[in-house]
């Protein structure tokens, strides 16, 4: 199971920790669950980069954590809370559809 922890400060995210492998598919085939997952925070990610100059996410062994600064300029702010509530979404509709395969949850920091 796939399971992705959302940091949230005063309604806002400010991060998020994915961890494990939905493992939807049989072994050795094609993992839709995993793949839609990672296409949603790949996204996510590439958008926090390009369009807020945030690149301070760690990844090892297909889990994955970020943070955002403490620092950020309130337009960047504003810009990256969009980017990560349009990624919640994307997940939390892929956990109703596959709630055997990854989980969400939310945690106050």
């Amino acid at each position: 199971m796939t399971n992705v922890k959302v940091f949230r400060r005063k309604n806002e995210i400010r991060g998020f920790a994915i961890r494990g492998h939905a493992g939807s598919g049989t072994q050795g085939e094609y993992d839709m669950v995993c793949a839609a997952v990672s296409g949603i925070v790949y996204t996510a990610l590439g958008a926090l980069d390009e369009m807020c100059g945030i690149h301070t996410y760690r990844e090892a062994e297909g889990n994955i954590d970020m943070m955002l600064p403490d620092s950020l300029e309130e337009a960047l702010r504003c810009k990256a809370a969009i980017i990560l509530e349009a990624m919640e979404i994307g997940l939390r509709q892929i956990e109703r559809q596959y709630p055997r395969f990854i989980r969400t949850v939310c945690k106050e920091v």
